[in-house]
């Protein structure tokens, strides 16, 4: 086998190995977040619609139809905005991760 195929198959399969791997996360990071979005304290649902979670919050704004980033969940989840307060104290850093996958996911297939 040439060195060069070697090389390519290598990098192929690693990059497999990886996505897989990221996947894996992605899923689990969404089932997380699906939970805390009904158990944090206070639920993301009091506040917020969004049809996946099965939420009819009239405070907040409507996911669905806002289909936020993860960026934005996270900023939003980590600072507060408007009248929505900042859960930095009360969620870890990979709880805020979770809910943001789950928010920008759910919201995104609707």
């Amino acid at each position: 086998m040439h060195y060069r195929v070697f090389i390519r198959r290598l990098a192929l399969t690693f990059f497999c190995i990886t996505s897989s791997f990221a996947m894996a996360d992605e899923v689990s990071d969404f089932a997380l977040g699906k939970k805390l979005f009904s158990s944090a304290v206070p639920p993301c649902g009091i506040c917020h619609t969004l049809k996946d979670a099965g939420s009819e919050g009239a405070v907040g704004p409507i996911l669905d139809e806002l289909k936020p980033s993860q960026l934005r969940v996270i900023t939003a989840l980590n600072n507060g905005i408007g009248a929505m307060p900042s859960f930095k104290e009360k969620l870890s850093p990979e709880e805020i991760k979770a809910i943001a996958t789950y928010v920008s996911k759910a919201s995104s297939t609707n």
